[in-house]
């Protein structure tokens, strides 16, 4: 008896068949825990060395005693943040300029967002801002300047703004919902 090579639509159907599986898992993967900031950005020839959208080599520890779970992490004294995913892992840390008002050690949470750019207190188009605490009536929130700046020095002005590079800034705000948990460390 002769073999009877399999007809060429079983092979498409096979095909098909093994691409939905792989598309069901991707979807299953994708309902489990909230999604956490990943860096996007690919270096170019002419990236610059402060430009990094990966943990840089002396600052991927996580501070002690800055709790468990899903959260962001800002530390006053090294002014960074980390954002750390449901499993424990730092997902992402960038440097911050702090405000002339810092909020105390503590733990947080992101209690309003507002994406749409707006003005800050020091006269800054700012956008993704966060806002999780409030100290003497000022408002203490993560933002970023539409530009990408720096902000320029208080003098004397009492803001509460933690601004980041642009990228961070989006990074942040795809990672932190409302009610997403911030611990302030020393």
């Amino acid at each position: 008896m002769r073999a009877v090579p399999a007809p060429k639509v079983w092979v498409t159907g096979l095909t098909v068949g093994a691409i939905a599986a792989v598309v069901a898992l991707a979807v299953q993967a994708d309902k489990g825990t909230k999604p956490s900031a990943v860096a996007t950005t690919r270096p170019s020839v002419s990236a610059s060395p402060s430009v990094s959208a990966q943990p840089e080599p002396s600052a991927t520890a996580v501070p002690d005693g800055s709790g468990t779970g899903r959260r962001i992490v800002y530390s006053l004294g090294e002014k960074r943040v980390w954002l750390i995913d449901a499993s424990e892992a730092a997902r992402r840390t960038f440097a911050v300029w702090p405000g002339a008002v810092d909020p105390a050690p503590g733990t947080y949470s992101v209690s309003l967002r507002r994406g749409d750019p707006t003005t800050g207190s020091d006269g800054v188009r700012i956008e993704h801002i966060m806002y999780f605490t409030a100290v003497d009536g000022v408002n203490v929130a993560f933002s970023n300047a539409v530009d990408g700046s720096s902000p320029p020095p208080a003098n004397g002005t009492p803001t509460g703004g933690i601004r980041m590079k642009t990228a961070d800034g989006s990074a942040l705000w795809t990672f932190g919902e409302t009610g997403t948990k911030v611990v302030v460390v020393n």
